[in-house]
């Protein structure tokens, strides 16, 4: 594998990222040797389930017809029928042609890109470009369309300060 096809990978794998998670906040198991918490008392509201931890891989899958690397140009091209897994934050993408520009430190899938997260999010352009550096992703549509996305919007509760009482007053 040449040297900057791990960069494509990389950068593949910071574009998944940019998406907006589905899945709400999630909570890593105890450590060993803890004990259980308790279960609520009778009547008592019981707390929101956690989610598992997930474990990072880092393993990204990248499908084409066919991947070449221009050490020249610090450029890696990925094309025809491109498919990028990334099951850490449960992204696939697909594109007819994802490139890393390594000196600018970009990438651009082009050509029918959809980009779909489990649970729901989803952008859908002719090209995106993701700007590892700022984290912006920048959709384009053909000429005539719209770009189009669906974004699942989990709403977490404003957690409020308990209220003080002022102490009362001494006679």
């Amino acid at each position: 594998m040449p040297k900057h096809a791990s960069a494509l990978v990389v950068a593949l794998v910071l574009t998944a990222a940019a998406l907006p998670q589905a899945a709400g906040a999630q909570t890593a198991p105890s450590p060993a040797g803890e004990p259980a918490p308790a279960a609520p008392a009778a009547g008592a509201n019981p707390p929101a389930q956690a989610q598992p931890a997930r474990v990072s891989t880092g393993l990204v899958t990248i499908e084409s017809d066919q991947q070449r690397a221009d050490q020249l140009t610090g450029v890696i091209t990925a094309t025809g029928n491109v498919r990028i897994v990334y099951p850490d934050e449960r992204v696939v993408a697909t594109a007819r042609q994802a490139q890393y520009f390594s000196k600018e430190n970009r990438v651009v899938l082009s050509g029918d890109v959809d980009i779909v997260q489990e649970g729901g999010n989803l952008i859908r352009a002719e090209r995106v470009v993701y700007l590892v550096d700022g984290e912006r992703l920048i959709a384009i549509p053909s000429a005539g369309e719209q770009v189009f996305s669906r974004v699942r919007i989990q709403q977490t509760p404003i957690q409020q300060p308990p209220v003080q009482q002022a102490p009362a007053a001494q006679p």
